[in-house]
């Protein structure tokens, strides 16, 4: 069982949402953070209320000179990396094609750019951080986890098949990854995984008009969002239990998706 007082995690994304409450978690579990985000303001503002013992580095996950910096700076400071946390991420929601519903003609289309940006931050972005981190982890001898976002939209949600298919990315990366540490003798130091939260309790969604809120949660056999805090302590256990590699845990309250997602 690893322990996670003393453990250094490079967490991306980190200025809100599900990366700055795992970083809060670490932190209260005694760790290390190095935390990332494109956003200064929202960045410094996470570490100042943080505490504890951490780094703050502006980042573009979708640049390979900042995914290799962030990384050189988890080492430079606290001279490991036990935990990967590529939590950086954009949704930008629209129809592959949308018809007119009086003619039935397509009166509009997902663009490339809304395409392409999701995959550039969702999938490239993890990509990089991931090759970056994990080679200094593999350099400097450390032992630990990567742990990747999926979400139960990577089983088909309408109106995201640029989001779902970098979750389904996500899905296949634990296998890939630690197939090929395997082979390299190095996948019982550094293990893979991937969490997929259902619907969760971010402020963004806590905001969303009382009406799309309740025809969520119609959806979820708990009945409530699932919160942040429980998919902090996941990973968490993921991050402790070294039984736990190359797989996908759902968070979900019990959530199945419909026919029409």
């Amino acid at each position: 069982m690893l322990e996670i007082r003393n453990s250094v995690a490079v967490i991306t994304g980190a200025g809100s949402g599900i990366g700055l409450t795992l970083a809060r978690y670490w932190i209260e579990n005694g760790g290390k953070v190095v935390l990332a985000d494109i956003a200064r303001e929202p960045l410094e503002d996470a570490q100042k209320k943080l505490g504890g013992e951490t780094a703050a580095v502006v980042c573009d996950v979708t640049h390979e000179e900042d995914c290799a910096r962030l990384a050189d700076t988890a080492i430079e400071r606290f001279g490991q990396i036990n935990l990967i946390a590529p939590f950086a991420g954009i949704i930008m929601d629209g129809l592959l094609l949308n018809t007119d519903r009086d003619s039935g003609k397509v009166k509009g289309k997902m663009s490339l750019q809304q395409f392409q940006k999701v995959i550039d931050i969702n999938l490239t972005g993890v990509f990089l951080t991931v090759r970056e981190c994990a080679e200094r982890m593999i350099n400097h001898n450390c032992r630990g986890l990567i742990c990747l976002v999926s979400s139960t939209g990577s089983l088909g949600t309408a109106g995201q098949i640029n989001y779902a298919s970098t979750k389904a990315a996500m899905s296949v990366m634990p296998k890939t990854i630690t197939a090929e540490f395997f082979r390299r003798g190095l996948s019982d130091r550094i293990r893979c995984v991937a969490v997929a939260p259902g619907y969760v309790g971010t402020p963004m969604v806590k905001g969303m008009k009382q009406t799309a809120l309740e025809k969520i949660l119609a959806d979820v056999p708990i009945n409530r969002l699932i919160e942040p805090e429980e998919v902090a302590s996941l990973i968490g256990e993921l991050y402790r239990n070294e039984a736990m590699a190359g797989d996908v845990y759902y968070i979900h309250g019990g959530l199945r998706l419909g026919s029409k997602g």
